[in-house]
């Protein structure tokens, strides 16, 4: 496997259902990147992440096979990346503890995740208010040049370049500074009800769902009445077809919204049909996950370890 390219990292928490809000915002863009070849991609399991809400350990091992094989069926060739458990990789929690030792926690309270536990009155775990370093270890462990994000998550970039640039002011020159790969057209992808899909919001299209399924939640989109154009139904078909393909469909159905769904049904099981045989001709082996993760842990664990004795050295414990 080529290791003189840039390295362009992603990862994708395993806390639920695969949807097509994480092919199109995420896993779409892997695939072209690794088409195209112009970096060596790290693909992640983040089930470290995943800790602070799968707290269950046959739930976390479910949910992690059926996340690798989402990426392999969407397209991820083991051969052509490198796919792993951010868990096989000990730097990451390694890299973590140092970037805790040169962080305040005032910074931390910028974070997201805990402003907006702090705005809904939950108990924010440790975990939850220091998933920053951690990720700032994901990014920065793997000389990471680009890393795809949605729009919305722009800030886990600017916290691992904020800390890169802490740490080499503080022990030299060790780290380079990523950059954020956003895709303009798809940085938000829309849920059955308007919002961001999300599985915290239950408004999702899971990836490999079957044609009564997707029948099911298509028909549930929530329609503005008071508009000719169904907007959420649009929305998603955009994601399908270009708008010059929906034109004349949304035209001339202008206020049938029970026919522009039944023709977004009709795209969407076209576009799922294929990903769902391929799936599920994967998981009838029960090897396939195992030999994938066990190849790319090692192929990661060497690439960390490298990085972990500049870093040991840069602090003074090596």
């Amino acid at each position: 496997m080529e290791t003189d390219k840039p390295i362009l990292l992603s990862g994708i928490k395993p806390t639920g259902v695969p949807h097509i809000g994480n092919y199109f915002g995420a896993i779409k863009q892997l695939v072209e990147f690794q088409t195209v070849g112009s970096h060596q991609s790290y693909i992640m399991v983040a089930d470290y992440h995943a800790l602070n809400f799968v707290q269950n350990a046959g739930d976390m091992r479910d949910l992690t096979r059926e996340l690798v094989l989402t990426y392999m069926a969407s397209g991820l060739n083991p051969e052509k990346v490198v796919l792993f458990k951010q868990s096989d990789v000990p730097a990451h929690t390694e890299l973590a503890w140092i970037f805790d030792t040169i962080t305040t926690m005032p910074y931390l309270m910028r974070a997201h995740a805990f402003k907006d536990g702090e705005a809904k009155n939950k108990e924010v775990s440790v975990g939850t208010f220091n998933y920053p370093m951690l990720m700032a270890a994901d990014i920065l462990l793997y000389n990471t040049a680009k890393v795809p994000v949605g729009h919305d998550q722009k800030q886990h970039i600017e916290f691992a370049r904020d800390t890169a640039e802490k740490f080499n002011r503080t022990f030299g020159e060790t780290f380079t500074l990523p950059e954020e790969f956003i895709v303009p057209e798809v940085a938000v992808v829309p849920g059955l009800d308007g919002q961001k899909m999300s599985k915290s919001y239950n408004n999702t299209i899971p990836l490999f769902s079957s044609r009564t399924d997707i029948e099911e939640l298509v028909m549930s989109i929530v329609t503005d009445s008071g508009s000719d154009r169904p907007e959420n139904v649009y929305a998603i078909h955009k994601l399908l077809k270009t708008e010059h393909e929906l034109e004349s469909l949304y035209t001339e159905h202008t206020g049938k919204y029970k026919a522009l769904k039944e023709a977004l049904i009709e795209d969407l099981d076209a576009f799922i049909a294929p990903l769902r045989e391929r799936y599920h001709e994967l998981a009838s082996d029960p090897r396939t996950v195992l030999d994938v993760l066990e190849k790319g842990g090692q192929l990661a664990r060497e690439r960390a370890n490298v990085k972990m004795e500049e870093v040991r050295r840069a602090v003074g414990v090596s």
